[in-house]
This record gives structure tokens, sequence and C-alpha cells, in this order.
């Protein structure tokens, strides 16, 4: 990865693609992946060209992101498509003042050494987002620089997928189910154990309570998930509850991990959580006695869908 200065010129003639590849998801990896192949055919170094945040994060102060990928997340995704650099455009006024075409000159051209640029079906950069792929194209035959469009494929509407859609997908449905299709991996999460108020352990359920990393990375719908923990490289069978635990009158939202197996003390070591189904929604018990009942049967559940979801 590397975050593009004042200084940095690339010399290595490349080609390109831009985008911010929120969540690398499917699409994305359709287009990179073109670009890579035309890239070596050419005897091109393949960059990817991101931002280091959303357009919108600039212009509206108020904005809370909602991210798939954390940027190192998002890196390790493109080089393990074959990109061999990352470059991230620190997003700022005077960049997004720039016309596409000062945009290919200057930063592309100029900075990057970019001789083939290959676009989404439906990308657009530059300020006056009027402009097109046929004003791309005229723009880098005068600069020397090819233009070609993603593969026909990525607009059918069988291949199509948006950051915003898996978004929804997560943050209003829990449908974890879905990201190997539209992501092709497990949505993860990852973040610190820190202290909690020790309810699970009263209930015979202790928990790891998770702090994200990253506060900007989405956390899924409330509820309960059936979810392989990674600690120390060792993967375990786990459960998790997202949620305000309306059971004890909770009012914050808490993330807690319960490992199916004794794992002893984690408090501050780093987890990563993959998520593989959703058990159910949140729900108010009775009674302590309730919810013991429904945890043994999210229990059972949970290993009986792990033991087919390595």
């Amino acid at each position: 990865m590397m975050i593009l200065s004042l200084e940095t010129h690339l010399s290595t003639p490349s080609a390109a693609t831009i985008g911010c590849f929120d969540g690398v998801h499917r699409g994305h990896q359709m287009l990179v992946q073109m670009m890579v192949r035309q890239a070596l055919q050419r005897g091109l170094k393949p960059i990817a060209v991101t931002f280091d945040r959303l357009p919108r994060q600039l212009f509206d102060p108020t904005f809370h992101p909602q991210l798939l990928s954390t940027l190192e997340e998002k890196t390790a995704c493109l080089k393990e498509l074959g990109v061999e650099e990352v470059i991230v455009l620190p997003f700022t006024h005077e960049l997004a003042a720039l016309s596409a075409e000062a945009f290919m000159r200057e930063i592309l051209r100029d900075r990057l050494s970019v001789e083939l640029l290959v676009t989404g079906y439906d990308n657009r950069f530059g300020h006056d987002r009027n402009e097109g792929f046929d004003d791309y194209v005229r723009y880098g035959q005068a600069l020397g620089m090819d233009v070609v469009r993603g593969d026909v494929a990525m607009m059918d509407e069988q291949n199509a997928v948006s950051s915003t859609v898996i978004r929804q997908l997560l943050a209003d449905e829990g449908k974890v189910e879905a990201m190997p299709d539209v992501l092709t991996r497990r949505y993860t999460l990852s973040g610190r154990v820190v202290s909690g108020e020790h309810i699970g352990h009263e209930l015979g359920f202790p928990t790891a309570n998770l702090e994200p990393d990253s506060q900007e990375k989405l956390i899924p719908a409330s509820g309960a998930y059936a979810v392989w923990a990674i600690v120390n490289g060792h993967r375990m069978p786990a459960m998790m509850n997202i949620g305000t635990r309306p059971t004890f009158e909770g009012k914050q939202q808490t993330l807690e991990v319960h490992i199916l197996k004794d794992v002893g003390d984690l408090y501050g070591q780093s987890m990563t959580v993959e998520f593989v189904s959703r058990l159910r929604a949140e729900q108010r018990f009775d009674n302590r006695e309730a919810l013991i009942v429904q945890l043994e049967h999210d229990r059972l559940t949970t290993e009986q869908i792990l033991l087919n979801n390595r």
C-alpha cells in the first residue's frame, strides 16, 4: 500500500483501475482480474488506485461510514488478486476539484505512469460526473493512454452486485450467509477482547467482549450468530451476540463471543470473527432461565452449522 504524496512518482509503465473498492466484492474482483490479465499481456505493472476515505466523508462531516473493509483489508484483497501496488489517494478538496481529464493527466499519466486504464462499466470520476466512458477514451488518446471498459459480464443482472446492497444485507437483515456469494468470502470483524459485565459467565456462557479495531467497519444487524473465532492463528467454533441485552435492560450495543470450548483468559488479545450464519434476531426473555434455555439451543444449532461450514 502506497499513500500518494507530492513526491510520489512511479517510473514503471503501469495498468490501473480506479475505485473505492469497499469490500472488494465480486464485481470489483472481475474488474481487477481483467486489469491484471491485460497488464500481464502488455508487460505493464498492475496497480489499483483507491482513496483514503469515501468521497461523502469530505463533503458531509456528519456522515459516519459503515465500511465493508478497512483500508488494510482492502489492500490485502486487492493484492491477492494480483495487484502489485495499491495507490491510496488522500481524498481532498483539491483532488475532488480535478476534472476527469486533469486527473488522468496529472495523477495517472504524470505521477503513476499509467498506459492502460480499465474502468468499471458504470465508473465515473472527476468533478464533472456528466462525463463518461467515451470522454475518457478521448482524453486517453490525447495522453497516450489506452482506456478500456470492464467485461460485459459485469453488466449482467446475474453478476450485478454493489457495496450499497451488501451493506443493506448485513446491516438491515444480518444476512451473513449471502456473503460468500457476493464477497466470495465470509464477512469478518476484528477487534480486541475487553472486560465486560460478566453476565455471560453468570449464565454459564462466558463471553469475550469485542471492541472493534475500526469504528467505521460495519457491524451486522443485532442478533445471535454462528461464527468462527480466530485468536493467535487458532480458529475456534463460537456463537456471537450483537445487541443491547434487552433481558438485562441494556442500553449500549455489545459484541459478545462465546467460544464453544474452554480457552482461558483472552483479555487484551486480538480476535477476528468470521460470520457463518444468523441464528435469530435479538429478543427479550422473561427471565434468566428462559434465556439459558435459548442459549443452550443456540449452542447446539451452532455446533451443527459449523460442522457443515468449515
